[in-house]
């Protein structure tokens, strides 16, 4: 799998996303606002202003509208799926830390290519 750069991720990441949905298990803690995203090696990724936190799973296609599905939760992970009609589809691993910081390990296909992406998204204050 090929692994995307981080400054593609940059100019995807930028956009703003819609308000909140109701969420249960460890998302419904995870705080509503300012989120900035950082690699592994804390290069920066760029920053959201996020309302609904199940689209932290899908990084590479926002703001595009897509469809996503719970497909498990444990303890403090939860597993997305998403499909984004003529823009690609993959899953995630959301891992709430707290409230104001929430792992991130996404992988699937973008415009046609395969992504890997390891993050990590921590709330910075209001939007």
């Amino acid at each position: 799998m090929m692994r995307v750069s981080i400054p593609m991720s940059v100019a995807l990441l930028l956009a703003s996303w819609p308000a909140a949905t109701q969420q249960t298990g460890p998302l419904a803690q995870v705080e509503r606002g300012r989120w900035e995203l950082r690699a592994p090696n804390g290069a920066a990724i760029g920053a959201v202003c996020l309302g609904d936190p199940t689209l932290l799973a899908q990084p590479f296609n926002a703001p595009h509208p897509c469809s996503s599905e719970i497909l498990g939760v444990n303890d403090h992970v939860v597993t997305v799926g998403f499909v984004c009609p003529g823009m690609g589809r993959g899953r995630a691993d959301l891992r709430v830390e707290t409230p104001r910081l929430v792992q991130i390990d996404s992988q699937g296909i973008s415009n046609g290519t395969p992504f890997a992406l390891r993050a990590q998204a921590r709330k910075t204050g209001p939007c």
